[in-house]
């Protein structure tokens, strides 16, 4: 069982229904007991980064959060998913993130005519070794929806990046911790087939405990 941790920002049932599609049942849910027993967990979320850290706060999810990612179960986070695990973000001075990973989320810079939010498909720049990317042949073109990007502190965990003005730590792994800032669930083939890598792995630390 998939758990996708449900807080009130946005894009939860479209996540739902990829990992449904992909024939893996998964459960919107806030309930921590939940979340601790499920073989794999999923962050999504649009909105404003001090805004998603309230709402988990106020549900006593970041404490499951940190738990989950502590003992090895999969866990992947998606657009602002990613942004709340890292440390703090320029949309929410003083608020402080999950801290789970090191980095900064800063603003796109609106220079050179681009437009913030920088909406619309990219192309990745793969780095690295990637469970999530392995295999996924030359179509790298992903879904973005984004006004905030990451600047990751461990260079070592950026397994994807994309250009728009910067650039941005589009992807990132660090033992069973995953996290992209595009959005698969929008990405047609190529982002089922990330997500499927993702749902391949829950099911193999499932079967490993």
């Amino acid at each position: 069982m998939i758990a996708v941790i449900d807080y009130d920002a946005g894009n939860i049932q479209s996540v739902k229904k990829a990992v449904n599609a992909l024939g893996s049942k998964a459960v919107l849910t806030s309930d921590p007991e939940v979340i601790g027993a499920a073989s794999g967990v999923i962050l999504p979320g649009v909105g404003a980064f001090g805004a998603a850290m309230e709402r988990l706060e106020g549900l006593n999810l970041c404490d499951c959060i940190r738990d989950a990612c502590n003992r090895g179960i999969p866990f992947l986070g998606i657009c602002l998913g990613l942004q709340l695990l890292f440390e703090d973000s320029e949309e929410s001075p003083g608020v402080k993130g999950l801290g789970i990973l090191k980095g900064h989320i800063l603003k796109i810079p609106e220079e050179g005519g681009l437009r913030v939010p920088h909406i619309g498909w990219n192309e990745l720049e793969l780095s690295g070794s990637s469970r999530l990317f392995s295999g996924c042949g030359d179509d790298h073109f992903v879904y973005f929806v984004h006004s905030y990007y990451l600047a990751a502190s461990d260079r070592n965990i950026v397994t994807a990046q994309a250009s728009y003005g910067v650039k941005i730590d589009a992807a990132v792994e660090h033992n069973n911790i995953f996290a992209v800032q595009f959005h698969p669930e929008k990405s047609g083939e190529v982002g089922l087939y990330i997500l499927k890598q993702f749902l391949r792995l829950c099911q193999e630390n499932s079967h490993v405990d």
